[in-house]
């Protein structure tokens, strides 16, 4: 309980320290929000005349939940980004010789990541609100949604971390902001898995962003999309499973490749 204590202790001043450079830099944030609100002006209002729900109801509210989802994943670039600079530049190596925990470094970036995260939900829900989107369920099942995007986020936070630490190069960043985009639209963010040809339906509903998306429209009690399938009665526990099963597997490996790292 003592190195876990110490450990968390290490992990949040390695947090502050990055929350820092945020304020310092706040360009990659603002972008990152700015993405987001095109994303939903083209689909919301350019493009979601034409696209009908299996089930019925409103595409923008079937979208907003979706648009929350996605900008969860995104922040895997940006992570991976400053992991690999750090490491490029000697900071790591420095953090390397001091004695704190394997785990603290990797904790500790995503821990900053996590909060800027939460700030950047937060302008997203407003803005949300603001063009006619609304969460009509309880209040505690809107808490629960968000939560399962922030928790989203954490995992996915966890999985930039390890590949910062493994793929440093310019070429390992290009190769993940290439593969993120097709990860993020095979899924049900934009459209209903059931539009879809089966096999890819198929690898839709088992997209982990698919989870959290549908979990958290069914939390907020927007039009789902769904009439069958795993997503249909499991939404929920899969939101909660998938970021589990990711920072189960990644943060042990992200520790082991921190504390193996050579510039």
């Amino acid at each position: 309980m003592t190195a876990v204590a110490a450990t968390l202790r290490q992990s949040w001043v390695i947090t502050l320290r990055d929350l820092k450079h945020w304020q310092r830099e706040p360009w990659t944030p603002v972008f990152g929000i700015a993405f987001s609100v095109m994303l939903v002006l083209v689909f919301g209002y350019l493009l979601g005349g034409a696209i009908s729900l299996p089930g019925g109801g409103d595409y923008l509210a079937y979208l907003m939940p979706g648009i929350f989802a996605l900008s969860m994943m995104f922040g895997i670039e940006a992570t991976m980004s400053a992991i690999a600079n750090d490491s490029k530049k000697g900071v790591t190596d420095r953090f390397r010789s001091l004695p704190i925990s394997g785990a603290a470094v990797p904790l500790g970036r995503a821990g900053a990541d996590l909060m800027n995260s939460a700030a950047e939900l937060t302008v997203l829900v407003v803005g949300g609100l603001l063009v006619g989107w609304s969460a009509t369920g309880s209040v505690g099942a809107t808490v629960l949604g968000i939560a399962l995007l922030l928790w989203l986020r954490f995992a996915v936070l966890v999985l930039g971390v390890f590949l910062g630490l493994t793929f440093r190069g310019e070429g390992g960043v290009t190769a993940v902001q290439v593969l993120v985009w097709p990860l993020g639209f095979l899924s049900n963010v934009l459209v209903a898995p059931e539009s879809m040809p089966g096999w890819l339906s198929f690898l839709a509903q088992w997209n982990p962003i698919s989870a959290t998306a549908a979990a958290c429209r069914e939390l907020f009690g927007n039009p789902t999309g769904i009439t069958g399938g795993v997503l249909a009665d499991h939404a929920v526990l899969l939101a909660v499973l998938w970021p589990a099963v990711l920072t189960l597997v990644f943060l042990p490996l992200t520790a082991r490749a921190y504390r193996r790292l050579s510039r």
